[in-house]
């Protein structure tokens, strides 16, 4: 991988991760379009720790505020805390994709990354948030989160193992579903992302180092990682924003138009 690819892909990741269009789908379409070819499931994996840094820093204040409150709750065993209900909730909705993505690491890896599987799940799941956007009420608050909500919320976020499904789109589209306004949505997602995207780049990075990392292509790592931290950190805080005055219709659009234009791209390629 050279320096540009590391940095174009560094870009692609930043901006897709958190927007409900599919990171893992756009770093495996626009390497292909680009004539690179695919950079691999682990390189997907690892390149996302940018973005969790820069959701860490991004929600610094709330994470604080939800770990010491919720173990002042555990501590005072008042378990209808609001912080330890966040907590919670985060806690039960990481167990589906860590249980599924280990048993299905190989097919992730391996079929599931075509091109006509990314772009039918991408039709599929512009569809249901276009369903979401109309059926649901946006009117419950973070605040409200509880166990079964994050559990719910956790089986949308393991669709995301199949590329094209976007967790944060998956997960926004399920806690939509579930009522939550589309700000308090988007930011129950991106909390809750945070341990499955640390413990799923960790895996892939120690299988990286463990199987020999030269000096050149840790030096494109880190720049991929560096730009992407940049580039998520800035989509995270346009996109909150924009949830607060507007619908997600416009990614429901392009979901549909990336798809069939993937679908297309495929059948064109020689088998």
């Amino acid at each position: 991988m050279s320096l540009v690819e590391a940095v174009v892909l560094g870009v692609v990741q930043g901006l897709t991760e958190f927007l409900p269009i599919s990171s893992t789908a756009h770093l495996r379409v626009v390497p292909t379009v680009l004539g690179w070819g695919d950079p691999g499931a682990a390189y997907s994996a690892v390149i996302q720790l940018g973005s969790v840094l820069a959701v860490l820093t991004y929600f610094r204040s709330d994470i604080s505020r939800i770990a010491l409150g919720a173990f002042k709750a555990i501590k005072e065993k008042n378990y209808s805390d609001q912080d330890f209900r966040i907590a919670g909730a985060i806690a039960v909705g990481t167990l589906p994709i860590c249980i599924l993505g280990l048993l299905l690491k190989k097919v992730i890896e391996g079929p599931l990354r075509s091109m006509i599987v990314i772009g039918v799940a991408s039709i599929v799941m512009g569809c249901l948030l276009l369903l979401a956007e109309k059926l649901a009420k946006h009117v419950r608050g973070i605040e409200t989160i509880s166990g079964k909500d994050g559990f719910l919320v956790g089986l949308g976020q393991a669709m995301a193992l199949i590329p094209g499904c976007s967790r944060s789109g998956s997960t926004l589209t399920v806690a939509m579903f579930l009522d939550l306004k589309r700000e308090d949505a988007a930011r129950f997602s991106f909390l809750l992302g945070i341990p499955a995207l640390i413990l799923s780049g960790l895996l892939e990075l120690k299988d990286m180092m463990s199987a020999g990392l030269n000096n050149s292509a840790a030096v494109d790592l880190g720049v991929g990682l560096v730009v992407s931290t940049a580039v998520s950190y800035a989509a995270i805080a346009w996109f909150i924003k924009y949830l607060r005055n507007h619908s997600t219709l416009v990614f429901v659009a392009y979901r549909i138009i990336f798809g069939i234009a993937v679908i297309c791209l495929a059948l064109k390629q020689p088998q």
